[in-house]
C-alpha cells in the first residue's frame, strides 16, 4: 500500500489532467496481459496481431513486469489540452541517467539481463521508445481517441461535480474501492509499499479508460500522479438498444429515445453517433432538436460539446420507464 500525506499545501492543490501517453501504455498491457483484458476484450481480440506487427519489442519488454513502470514513458500532462505531441517531446528531453535510474528500477522482479541492452545505451534507448510509443499511438490508440477522449472529459467532468459537492474526501474515495482517506493520508492499493509527502506541486489524478486498477507516479522529478480507471468504460464498446416496445421512441422517435437513454452521462456527438451506429449529422440534428425542446443541455469540454439530459429529460425518461 502506498500512503500520499496530504500536508498543508498539497490538500489544496489537487488537480485533474488527461494523459494521451497513459493510454497508449495501458492498452499495450491489456494487450500482453489477456487475462486482465475483462471490459475491453472486443477491442483486444481485434488489436493484439496490430502489436505484433508494429515490431516493437523494447516498448512491449520493459513494461512487461508487474513491479514497476518507468515513469518518463508518460509524462504528467501540463493541463487538460496537453496532446501525445506534448508528451513525446518531454519524452525525449528526458536524462540520460533519469531514463537508467527507471529502466533499472523496472528490472525489480524479474531477470535483469532482459533489460540489458536498453541500459547500455540510455540515451539511444530513449529515443527509440520514443519512437515506438509514437507507433502505438497512431495504430492502436489515435484512431478510437475521440471516442476515448470524449469519455475521459466526462470523468473528469464528473469528478469537479464532486469536489463541490463533497470535497477532496469524496472524490479521492470515490477513485477506486481499495482507496481509503485517513485523516491527512490517502491509502491506495499497490503492489509496492511507500510514503509520499506532497509539496507545493500537490497532486495530479489521471483517468484511463485501459487501467485495471490504480497506478501512482513517485518517481522524483516527476509530479505526483494517481492513474485510475475512468468512469464507465466497461461500455466504451457497446452501443445502448431501446428497449423493446419503448414507450417513448413512441413519443419521440427512436434514435431520439436512444440519444435520451444514452445521455445519463455527457457525451459528445462523435461520441454519441460511434456508439448508436448513426451517423453524425443525423446524431446533430436529433441533439439540436431535443436541446430546443428542453430536454438535454449542453457544456462546452475543450473543442467539443457534450451533452446530458436535463431535468426535464430525467422526467420525461423515468416516467416513460
Amino acid at each position: 500500500m502506498i500512503e500520499i500525506h496530504l500536508g498543508a499545501v498539497g490538500a489544496h492543490r489537487v488537480r485533474l489532467a488527461i494523459s494521451p501517453l497513459e493510454e497508449v501504455l495501458n492498452a499495450i498491457r491489456l494487450l500482453i496481459r489477456p487475462s486482465r483484458v475483462s471490459a475491453h476484450a472486443r477491442w483486444s481480440a481485434a488489436n493484439r496481431t496490430t502489436l505484433a506487427a508494429l515490431d516493437v519489442p523494447e516498448l512491449v519488454t520493459l513494461i512487461a513486469g508487474t513491479e514497476y513502470f518507468p515513469d518518463f514513458l508518460s509524462p504528467p500532462p501540463a493541463d487538460a489540452e496537453t496532446t501525445v505531441d506534448d508528451q513525446l517531446e518531454r519524452v525525449v528531453r528526458t536524462s540520460p541517467d533519469q531514463v537508467a535510474l527507471e529502466i533499472a528500477m523496472s528490472a525489480a522482479g524479474r531477470d535483469e539481463r532482459e533489460l540489458d541492452g536498453l541500459l547500455a545505451d540510455p540515451g539511444h534507448s530513449r529515443d527509440l521508445l520514443a519512437g515506438q510509443l509514437r507507433a502505438c499511438w497512431e495504430q492502436l490508440t489515435m484512431p478510437m481517441w475521440p471516442r476515448l477522449k470524449d469519455l475521459l472529459d466526462t470523468d473528469v467532468h464528473y469528478r469537479v461535480r464532486q469536489f463541490g459537492t463533497g470535497g477532496i474526501a469524496r472524490v479521492l474515495t470515490g477513485l477506486h474501492p481499495g482507496v481509503l482517506l485517513d485523516g491527512g493520508r490517502i491509502l491506495l492499493p499497490t503492489y509496492s509499499s511507500a510514503r509520499i509527502d506532497l509539496d507545493e506541486r500537490g497532486l495530479l489524478l489521471v483517468p484511463s479508460t485501459f487501467a485495471s486498477g490504480i497506478g501512482v507516479m513517485m518517481t522524483p522529478p516527476w509530479q505526483p500522479s494517481v492513474v485510475y480507471p475512468a468512469r464507465g468504460a466497461a461500455v466504451l464498446w457497446e452501443s445502448v438498444p431501446a428497449p423493446a416496445g419503448d414507450p417513448l421512441a413512441g413519443v419521440v422517435g427512436r434514435t431520439k429515445a436512444l440519444l435520451l437513454r444514452e445521455l445519463a452521462d455527457p457525451a459528445s456527438t462523435t461520441t454519441l453517433a460511434k456508439r448508436l451506429g448513426v451517423a453524425p449529422s443525423t446524431v446533430s440534428g436529433h441533439v439540436k432538436a431535443l436541446t430546443a425542446a428542453g430536454l438535454l443541455s449542453g457544456r462546452r469540454a475543450g473543442r467539443s460539446v457534450h451533452y446530458s439530459r436535463s431535468a426535464l429529460g430525467d422526467e420525461l425518461v423515468s416516467s416513460a420507464s
